[in-house]
């Protein structure tokens, strides 16, 4: 692809171009767990536990047209978007645009496997990004976090079965 550079991240880039993100909007503790109280995988989390995913959390700037993640491969990072858009390509017909507080790679930061999606930065983006590494470490250290999120996700699970049975007695016209 033309025009299409690979993500300055450090997983993606061999040359490591780009550091994180030091100051300014987004790179402060508090701005962390601010927008980190937004992501639903978070959102039980006690303050406690955000300070704690928040000191993992690293913030990065990515030039449009940045490869983000690739539909097939590994993942191993989380992604928030502090400021920008970045379209995820879900199919050959399916294009979601991704605005500040969109955020992408939960399934991966908890087992790793491949992503469902490409995702490109459509302009300049600003991310706060958590490795699959730093997270692991993370659910062992900190007391309650792995059961928090597993409630999260047990309770989009049952949503998501709620919504597919509506869909499915719907269709049949019960």
């Amino acid at each position: 692809m033309t025009g299409v550079q690979t993500c300055a991240l450090p997983i993606y880039d061999p040359e490591g171009r780009l550091e994180p993100v030091s100051s300014g909007p987004g790179a402060r503790q508090e701005d962390k767990i601010e927008r980190l109280q937004e992501v639903s995988l978070f959102e039980e989390c006690s303050q406690r536990q955000l300070r704690s995913v928040a000191k993992i959390a690293r913030v990065f700037d990515v030039a449009a047209g940045t490869v983000l993640t690739r539909a097939g491969e590994p993942g191993d990072e989380f992604f928030l978007i502090i400021d920008g858009t970045a379209r995820a390509d879900v199919s050959a017909d399916r294009h979601v645009l991704l605005h500040p507080g969109g955020f992408f790679g939960e399934m991966s930061l908890l087992d790793g496997g491949p992503r469902s999606a490409t995702v490109v930065a459509d302009t300049p983006v600003r991310l706060l990004v958590i490795s699959r590494r730093h997270f692991a470490a993370l659910l062992r250290d900190v007391p309650g976090l792995t059961q928090t999120i597993l409630v999260t996700l047990s309770g989009r699970v049952r949503q998501a079965e709620e919504r597919a049975e509506r869909l499915g007695s719907a269709s049949t016209g019960l």
